[in-house]
Parts: C-alpha cells; sequence; structure tokens
C-alpha cells in the first residue's frame, strides 16, 4: 500500500513538471553540449575515466546542463547526492552534510558528492565552511554559478577545484533537445503526435540563445496550447493526423524574446568591452549591436555614457577634438532626455566615435609619464619656473631667468621646462593630430633654440 502510495506521488509530481524537468538526460550519453571539457578524451571525460573527480566548479549562463551534469557525476562516480541551494541554507546546513559524509567515509561507505547552486551567494564564512573537507576529499563538491567564480567565489575553494565554463548550446545542439522532447512518448511530447517545420525550427533553435529551457519551455507551449493547426494526414503513427508547428506558431508561443543579461556581473562587463572595442576598432555596426544588446538588457545609460566619454579621450584624443565635446553632449542630453528618447543621442554618439579617426598619443603620453614618476628620481622644478609671487621668493631665486612666452616671437621662448631631454607627446599622423604634428615639430625646435 505505501508503495502504490509512493508512486502515485511520484506520478503526480511529475505530471507538474515542465518539459525542461522531465526531459533531463538520465545519463551522460543523453547529455547534450559541453564536448570542450566532455567530449572524448578531454578533461572533464579523462578525470571520470580515471575515477578521479575531485571537487569541480561549473559556471555558465542558465539553461546549458550545469545542475543535470552535476547530478549525473554522482551516478558516474556510485557516490551518495546531495544537494544545496546557496539560497536557502547556512553553515548550519553545510555542516550537517559534511558531518554525515564524514561518517560516511569513516564506515567504509561511498563518498558523498554534494552539489551547491547558486554557490556565490554563500558568504566568505559559508564558503570556508567547505575548505577541510574539500581538501581531505570527504566530499566531491560541485559548486554551479551564474556568475564569475574567480570574482565571486572565495579564492581558497576555487584552488581547490576545477573550474569548467559551460557555453551556450549551438543551434545544433538545441535542435537535438526539440527533437528528442517531440518524439520521446514517456517523459516528452511524443503522445501529441506533433511535427515542426525546418524553418520553425531553426527559428527556435535561434532565438533560444543556447538556452535549452527556453526552447523547452517554447516548445510545450505550442504543443499544449495548439488544439488545431493544419494537420498532415496520414502521420507516421497509425495514421493519425499529426500536429503541426509552424514558425508562426513557435514565434507566438515565444512572444518577446527575454534577452540573457545581467548588468552587475559578467554579461555586462563582456558587453562593455565588446562595445568599446568595436568602436576603438572603427566598426560602427558592431557598436550599433552591442549598444543595443546593453539597451535591451536593462544597462544603465549613465554607465554607457561615461565609458564613451572616456574612449573619446583614450582612443580618439586629438585625432578629433570633437570627439570629446560631442560624447560629454551625449551624456547631458541622456541625462535631459531619458530612455526611449535617448537611443537615438547614444546612437548618433556611437557611429560618430567609431568613424572618427583615432589616436593613444595622449593616453600613452600620460602612462609614460606616470611611470617615470613612480619608478624615477622625481625632477625639481626648475628654478626659472617656480613661484615668484610671495614676498621673500626672489632673494630665494625663484623665478630668476624666466622668460615670458608673450614676449617671444609666435609666443613661444626658447627655454627648458622639464630639465631634462624627454618627448611623451607622439602625435600621430591621422585626423588633426597630423596638424598637431607638423605644429610641434616646429615648437620642439623653437624651444630648444634651433
Amino acid at each position: 500500500m505505501t508503495d502504490l502510495f509512493a508512486q502515485s506521488e511520484a506520478a503526480n509530481f511529475e505530471q507538474v513538471q515542465p518539459l525542461a524537468a522531465r526531459m533531463r538526460p538520465a545519463s551522460l550519453a543523453e547529455f547534450v553540449g559541453q564536448q570542450h571539457f566532455l567530449g572524448q578524451g578531454k578533461l572533464l571525460w579523462r578525470m571520470l575515466r580515471a575515477r578521479r573527480l575531485g571537487s569541480v566548479i561549473f559556471y555558465g549562463p542558465p539553461g546549458v546542463g550545469k545542475t543535470t551534469l552535476a547530478r549525473l557525476l554522482a551516478d558516474e562516480t556510485d557516490s551518495r547526492f546531495r544537494q544545496l541551494s546557496a539560497v536557502t541554507s547556512g553553515v548550519k546546513d553545510v555542516r550537517e552534510i559534511l558531518d554525515q559524509a564524514r561518517n560516511e567515509v569513516a564506515a567504509g561507505g561511498r563518498p558523498t558528492l554534494l552539489v551547491i547552486d547558486e554557490i556565490h551567494r554563500f558568504n566568505r564564512a559559508q564558503q570556508d565552511a567547505l575548505l577541510p573537507d574539500v581538501e581531505e576529499g570527504v566530499v566531491i563538491l560541485v559548486g554551479i554559478t551564474t556568475a564569475n567564480p574567480f570574482f565571486a567565489v572565495n579564492d581558497a575553494l576555487v584552488s581547490r577545484s576545477r573550474v569548467f565554463e559551460f557555453q551556450p548550446l549551438a543551434a545544433e545542439e538545441i535542435k537535438i533537445v526539440v527533437r528528442r522532447a517531440l518524439m520521446d512518448t514517456d517523459r516528452g511530447l511524443g503522445k501529441h503526435n506533433a511535427t515542426i517545420d525546418d524553418d520553425a525550427l531553426e527559428f527556435l533553435a535561434q532565438i533560444s540563445d543556447g538556452d535549452a529551457r527556453r526552447a523547452l519551455g517554447a516548445l510545450e507551449v505550442a504543443v499544449l496550447s495548439t488544439e488545431s493547426s493544419p494537420p498532415l494526414q496520414g502521420g507516421a503513427r497509425g495514421g493519425s493526423p499529426r500536429l503541426r508547428l509552424t514558425r508562426d506558431l513557435i514565434a507566438d508561443a515565444v512572444q518577446r524574446k527575454a534577452i540573457r543579461y545581467d548588468p552587475t556581473g559578467d554579461d555586462h562587463y563582456d558587453a562593455a568591452s565588446a562595445l568599446i572595442k568595436s568602436i576603438r576598432g572603427s566598426d560602427p555596426d558592431a557598436g550599433i549591436y552591442w549598444l543595443a544588446r546593453m539597451l535591451e538588457g536593462g544597462e544603465d545609460v549613465r554607465f554607457l555614457t561615461r565609458r564613451l566619454i572616456i574612449l573619446a579621450s583614450e582612443d580618439i584624443g586629438n585625432a578629433d577634438p570633437h570627439a570629446l565635446p560631442l560624447a560629454v553632449a551625449a551624456m547631458q542630453a541622456c541625462e535631459f532626455v531619458g530612455l526611449p528618447e535617448c537611443q537615438l543621442t547614444l546612437a548618433q554618439a556611437v557611429t560618430y566615435l567609431a568613424c572618427a579617426p583615432k589616436s593613444n598619443a595622449a593616453t600613452v603620453a600620460i602612462g609614460e609619464a606616470r611611470h617615470d614618476i613612480r619608478e624615477g628620481r622625481l625632477l625639481p622644478v626648475p628654478r626659472h619656473l617656480q613661484d615668484s609671487h610671495y614676498p621673500g621668493a626672489k632673494r630665494l631665486g625663484h623665478g630668476e631667468g624666466y622668460e615670458y612666452a608673450h614676449d617671444a616671437p609666435d609666443a613661444i621662448a626658447a627655454q627648458d621646462y622639464l630639465g631634462v631631454e624627454r618627448e611623451y607627446y607622439r602625435p600621430t599622423d591621422r585626423g588633426f593630430e597630423k596638424e598637431l604634428a607638423e605644429q610641434l615639430k616646429q615648437i620642439r625646435m623653437r624651444l630648444r633654440g634651433e
């Protein structure tokens, strides 16, 4: 009677599970993706084959198989599977599992594979509680996180673990997952006798952004919410008509695409890096794309304008003196107008900066000067340049021999302003800086009295 009740409970829970949960791979053979570390001959494959798994950290975006693979590792290593969520668990929960694991090992039992979801949400004390048992091998820790562990997880814990970065699934891998779900009559949608058009499958694979959970969620909605659609007569299963999933049906099930973007995590820094590097590389099309990506993800407009102002000086400088005032004006306009209209201002700024001539001569100059100050002997201010506007300055000889530049021809006096021979600013031959280079050549000759 108890067994029947347990079976009934399990069946009821399975009925309410979403398709993505029901279709979790039951073995490594069913697992799709991450072949860069799980494929034959790759690191995790070799570790499993040698039965020397050790503690690992799985890091990557949602829906790419991190938790699923963690469950499969317990079977592959014949370990006791225990799971905690860093969102709802504390040190007490961790220590209770660690004590059980230690007792199990002491009694000659199986090791414990402890999966901790969102491990980056544990504070330092909670993460430190894991260290002794991880180091001694009492537990096999599988830390799962969407945040970069090299920033979000304690260095001590990272150093004791192998870090595996999960990549979004490729479009062809998403297609495998979708087709499998449509064919599976036990866990999937096979009983609905559905087929999907090639263009609909391609659309679903592309719009899912490598997230299998998102693809299966949209697929389930499309199948279950479609009571009638153009059937294909004489289907393969007993001649019954099949439910046909068209591109329009899939698009309707997907609705507005949810953008995967964490404005405080790796997505933020990676997209910002791509935006700046695209503008620096003079590609306005790529710059516009990354700008749009960040805006759609909810990026802070002030952050964007700050980055554009920095770039205007760092990468364009005097090659186009209009770049900096334009970037500053864009910041002021965005502050005044706000979204959504200020996207037009941002687009104008990004395309102008991308097309502007580039120079990092000013950036290099200040970098070299600061390096000299940090690493070398500090230069004294030449006596003729010292302040002479206070009583007693003349008695000290301050300002003696100074030549007032405006009294000299072209307002350039032949005198030394530094005390050593050093050229920090080396203008490029691009844009307005090409003119500056010619002017500076003449200026330096006059300063030397040539």
